[in-house]
């Protein structure tokens, strides 16, 4: 491989990671996870395809936040991953002027201070949102060892997956930009 090669392998931040069938590790199974960083100290991602039983008003009525949005309100609290699953995270567009950001990309990012959930919920949010608790982490040169092992297929990120697809598509579809049919592929090695 060629040095630039590598550094185009050097960070996958405003990629999508999709697991392979065989992953093995139940956190992670049938998911796609958005890499928001990702250097030398590690990797974060936020999952973007598990919904959970929890809404934006369950959480606002736990954060004594005011609803006026109700529309808002009723959309599902994704599970992030297993870390910190305390700890609210909201992924949005565009950037906007919050103030705890993590800049993804020029327009995009993640926030993870009260003040973007209370515009959300007065209906004077970022345009596009969603919320998860938790998040997925990565240490120092993990995630790339999970790459060579084949864990994961790389996707550059795509708004319309991100916010627009149904959850319960996103896994299938995001494999299909690379033109790889999940259905398609064992989840186990080994012999009948």
């Amino acid at each position: 491989m060629n040095a630039r090669a590598d550094d185009s392998m050097s960070s996958l931040a405003n990629h999508l990671l999709v697991a392979m069938p065989g992953l093995g590790d139940r956190n992670f199974n049938e998911t796609v996870t958005l890499l928001c960083e990702h250097n030398a100290e590690g990797a974060l991602g936020i999952v973007i395809n598990r919904p959970t039983e929890l809404t934006l008003g369950d959480l606002a009525q736990h954060m004594e936040l005011e609803v006026a949005d109700l529309e808002a309100a009723e959309r599902p609290v994704l599970s992030g991953g297993p870390v910190q699953v305390d700890h609210g995270f909201v992924l949005h567009e565009p950037l906007g002027d919050w103030e705890s950001t993590l800049r993804v990309t020029e327009t995009l990012g993640l926030t993870t201070s009260r003040d973007v959930l209370a515009a959300i919920l007065a209906g004077a949010g970022p345009e596009r949102w969603l919320i998860a608790l938790g998040y997925a982490g990565w240490g120092p040169g993990q995630l790339e060892q999970e790459l060579a092992q084949n864990a994961w297929l790389t996707v550059p990120a795509d708004r319309e997956l991100i916010f627009e697809t149904p959850f319960e598509a996103r896994w299938q579809e995001t494999a299909a930009r690379l033109g790889v049919d999940l259905k398609l592929i064992a989840g186990e090695a080994g012999h009948a």
